[in-house]
């Protein structure tokens, strides 16, 4: 027989947590001796030492109290989900550290090459480095948050450019960014832009129609941010298309 020093030494607990685990009910607390010294036995350290490492699994102390009477096959069921639950933590922490590893090596996400070598392409097409630049934020941010719809999303953009009148609406928009608010070329361009979007995708499929996808409220509000005469630009197309 022990103390509760010596079997929280031998489990490698502190006397604390023994005796939260004992007022949750996890740990039965055994009788005093005679000099008034709780003593325990090799039961208690072998009860202790699946405590201790279910709580170190993230178990919560609930869970862990409601197996101590389960049956035998239970146990084993309940300690197999654990395990996958682990599994699951471990791949999630690996994929946190491949992306900390980028961080550091500048790299905040990999963009996939066709992705890279169109964002080439727009310099060559006379896009501004501004715009260059924050398309490349805007598609990290998308592969990032949304990688099962990115590639879609990215080939239909890359389409509509691959198309001279559409690419000089696209560049028409990247030179809007510096105009007045209120300057009566934004209302002619968003006319224009509402019309080619219209032909291009017709009522039922136009961009942002999808109730369920946060994507195009992610990238206009980023792209809104930069200019009030993009935030503006943004307004009236809306009100072309609700039209």
């Amino acid at each position: 027989m022990i103390t509760i020093g010596q079997l929280a030494g031998y489990v490698g607990v502190s006397t604390k947590t023994i005796r939260v685990y004992h007022d949750k009910g996890l740990l039965p607390e055994p009788d005093r001796d005679a000099s008034g010294y709780r003593r325990y036995g090799a039961r208690d350290a072998i009860d202790l030492i699946k405590i201790r490492t279910l709580a170190e699994a993230g178990v919560p102390l609930a869970r862990i109290r409601d197996l101590k009477s389960a049956t035998n096959d239970e146990f084993q069921q309940a300690l197999h989900e654990i395990d996958g639950e682990i599994t699951a933590r471990v791949r999630g922490l690996r994929a946190t550290q491949r992306r900390l590893r980028q961080l550091a090596a500048g790299r905040l996400a990999p963009l996939p090459t066709e992705v890279s070598t169109h964002l080439e392409h727009l310099t060559r097409w006379g896009f501004t480095p501004r715009w260059v630049d924050l398309q490349r934020d805007l598609w990290i941010l998308v592969f990032a948050t949304h990688p099962d719809l990115a590639l879609t999303l990215f080939n239909d953009q890359a389409e509509a450019l691959a198309d001279q009148a559409l690419r000089q609406l696209f560049l028409d928009y990247d030179h809007a960014h510096d105009l007045d608010a209120d300057d009566p070329r934004i209302n002619d361009l968003a006319h224009r832009i509402a019309a080619a979007t219209w032909e291009r995708y017709g009522p039922d499929n136009l961009p942002g129609a999808d109730a369920d996808s946060e994507i195009p409220a992610l990238v206009q509000g980023t792209v809104n941010a930069s200019s009030p005469a993009w935030q503006r630009l943004d307004t009236l197309i809306r009100a072309h298309l609700d039209a």
